[in-house]
C-alpha cells in the first residue's frame, strides 16, 4: 500500500505568482496564489507549489557553482512546436543542448527544465 497518492513538487524563486501562471500555462493546470506562495494542479490532483524567496540566487547550469537542485522533464509531441510556445510564455532556450530528443530551457526565474519527446 502506498503511503501517499501522488508526489507534490515545491520550486524556490523570486516570484510565486509569475512562475506558477507561466508552468500553469505551460501545462494547462488551474493556477493558485497568494502573496508568496502559489501553485499549480491538475484535474487529478497533481501539483507544483512555487515559493517565494528573497534574495532568490537562479541555477547555474550546466556549471555546479549554484547548482540546479532539480529540473521538471515536459514530455511533448514535437520539440519546434513546444519551443515555440514556451518561449512565447518567457523561457529562453539555454545554450547548452547536450541531447537530441530533448530540449533544455530557463523558466523566468532561471530553473532549467526540458521538453522531451520519447
Amino acid at each position: 500500500m502506498a503511503i501517499a497518492r501522488y508526489p507534490s513538487f515545491v520550486i524556490d524563486c523570486p516570484d510565486a505568482g509569475a512562475l506558477a501562471r507561466f508552468y500553469g500555462a505551460l501545462l494547462d493546470w488551474e493556477v493558485k496564489a497568494s502573496d508568496d506562495w502559489a501553485e499549480i494542479r491538475a484535474e487529478n490532483g497533481n501539483c507544483i507549489g512555487f515559493q517565494q524567496v528573497a534574495d532568490f540566487t537562479p541555477p547555474q547550469w550546466p556549471a555546479q557553482g549554484t547548482p540546479q537542485q532539480m529540473h521538471l522533464d515536459v514530455m511533448v509531441d514535437d520539440l519546434e512546436v513546444a519551443e515555440a510556445a514556451v518561449t512565447g510564455l518567457g523561457a529562453v532556450r539555454h545554450e547548452h543542448q547536450p541531447g537530441t530528443t530533448f530540449r533544455v530551457f530557463l523558466d523566468p526565474a532561471g530553473h532549467p527544465f526540458c521538453l522531451c519527446v520519447d
